[in-house]
């Protein structure tokens, strides 16, 4: 069995916000000379890890990314019968096994009674149940948190020490296995991730535009202007996306259950392929599936195309930018080749365009 798979993958977006920075604005990037659109890795991963399509295919075999669980064991101690006093005590020594959690929340300090109370309105009485920073738990995490709970709600009495060992090396949990997992104050649990995923970025020069909108209010009806008037910006192009995965690796992170794996990898590439980002979906519906997909499979050390795209591709020759980027990467493939040896072992694609290959067995490919 190969060790590496990588995909290679072009989607072509419509105007879009797929993916803001700090103002709002769709991410850029500069390659080669040229400012190109991006949507980030992050976005795409959270993308995949909540869609409908692993939901599906990987039910039960997902963990769950929150800093809030505390929270919930809260709820559940209180629903139990157990004392408000205890019932927060052990929610937060349950939660604490996962990361600092954070102080007690108090009101602010205000001079008046009036301020006091609107102060004191603001407090979130839940927050002190929460951890500093978000941890991914696993099924087999959320299990033990659960039958602990039921265990101290019947008894009435603290948790022991033992009982606190909730954390453990996650073996059902695809998201975690794929993306990984990282806890600064148990580094032991920590999993590497066997899944790299590039940002993506657009094959020839893009640029930013604003989009100027108005609303009317239905109500006003002695007033011809606007009711509200604003602007987005959003983009359009024909996005190149890598991703390499260390199979060995997702096989151990899931204690070596093949089958799982094969799951886990069908999985991805339908996700990769046909799940967009939600960034603004509402504003420009800019679903889109992939366009071509490349799927490289073997055991030498992986490598992006992405110097393919250095120079933006232009439509020229009677070619589209489509045609000519498919052109570009295959080309940028086999000089690797020539120049390194057979960069894979075998290979696997399809093309839209030319209706040559399917998702199903580039996905039956990849998962070998």
């Amino acid at each position: 069995m190969s060790r590496f798979v990588q995909l290679h993958v072009l989607t072509s977006y419509p105007p879009s916000n797929l993916n803001r920075d700090d103002t709002g604005r769709p991410k850029t990037a500069l390659l080669g000379d040229a400012t190109r659109l991006r949507v980030s890795s992050q976005s795409q991963k959270r993308a995949w890890r909540t869609s409908e399509v692993f939901e599906v295919a990987l039910a039960g075999s997902l963990g769950t990314r929150t800093k809030r669980l505390g929270r919930d064991v809260y709820a559940q101690f209180v629903a139990g019968g157990v004392a408000e006093k205890p019932a927060r005590e052990w929610a937060r020594l349950i939660a604490g096994q996962f990361g600092k959690v954070k102080p007690e929340a108090k009101a602010a300090k205000a001079k008046t009674d009036d301020d006091k109370a609107e102060a004191a309105g603001k407090v979130d009485a839940l927050a002190d149940f929460d951890i500093e920073q978000l941890a991914h738990f696993s099924p087999e995490e959320l299990d033990a948190v659960k039958a602990l709970v039921t265990a101290l709600v019947a008894r009435k009495e603290p948790p022991t020490a033992d009982e606190l060992r909730l954390l453990g090396r996650p073996r059902r949990a695809v998201d975690i296995a794929m993306f990984g997992r990282m806890l600064a104050d148990s580094p032991e649990f920590n999993v590497e991730a066997a899944v790299q995923v590039a940002h993506a970025v657009t094959v020839h020069r893009a640029a930013v535009e604003d989009d100027y909108f108005s609303a009317v209010d239905d109500l006003n009806r002695t007033d011809s202007g606007a009711g509200h008037i604003g602007e987005r910006g959003y983009g359009a192009g024909l996005y190149y996306l890598y991703l390499a995965i260390d199979r060995e690796l997702l096989a151990r992170n899931l204690g070596g259950d093949e089958a799982l794996v094969r799951r886990a990898l069908k999985a991805l590439v339908e996700a990769v392929t046909k799940v967009s980002p939600t960034g603004m979906q509402a504003s420009f519906a800019s679903r889109a599936y992939a366009g071509y997909a490349l799927a490289e499979t073997g055991d030498q050390q992986p490598r992006s195309l992405v110097q393919a795209f250095l120079k933006p591709v232009k439509p020229q020759d009677g070619e589209s930018v489509f045609d000519n980027a498919v052109a570009a990467l295959r080309t940028r493939r086999d000089n690797f080749d020539a120049v390194y040896g057979a960069c894979a072992d075998a290979r696997a694609e399809f093309n839209v365009e030319t209706a040559e290959g399917s998702l199903a067995a580039l996905a039956d490919f990849v998962a070998g």
